[in-house]
């Protein structure tokens, strides 16, 4: 099966176990069986709309933890210039049990735009 296109964005909070990606489950149909999707990100991009550098911070792993040795796509405090973005490029597959969790230094100042594919694993 071909993986497809896959885009979202949200604003981080100031919540550091924030859930903000977690690849589902595909189930129903007749004679369908059962999968689960899986994520492959290329790219993860953080603007920050703020007049001050601000941080944010990633981490791969269980639902609404920041354990330590999980911090993801190069970003645990990473620094947002004033009115600027950083971009991480890479390829990082995302299963079903991995969530991508994590926040920012203040609430509704970092946009997080996460890109890459989409499939069945």
């Amino acid at each position: 099966m071909q993986n497809r296109p896959f885009k979202m964005s949200v604003d981080l909070s100031a919540t550091l176990t924030t859930n903000l990606l977690n690849p589902g489950t595909i189930t129903g149909g007749v004679g369908m069986g059962s999968g689960n999707l899986r994520i492959i990100v290329t790219q993860v991009r953080a603007t920050n709309r703020d007049s001050v550098p601000r941080t944010y911070s990633l981490w791969v792993g269980a639902t609404g933890a920041n354990a330590a040795g999980t911090a993801a796509f190069g970003a645990q405090a990473k620094s947002v210039p004033a009115n600027d973005s950083v971009t991480w490029y890479g390829r990082k597959a995302l299963d079903v049990a991995d969530f991508l969790v994590g926040g920012a230094s203040v609430a509704a100042q970092i946009t997080l735009e996460v890109e890459g594919e989409i499939g069945v694993a």
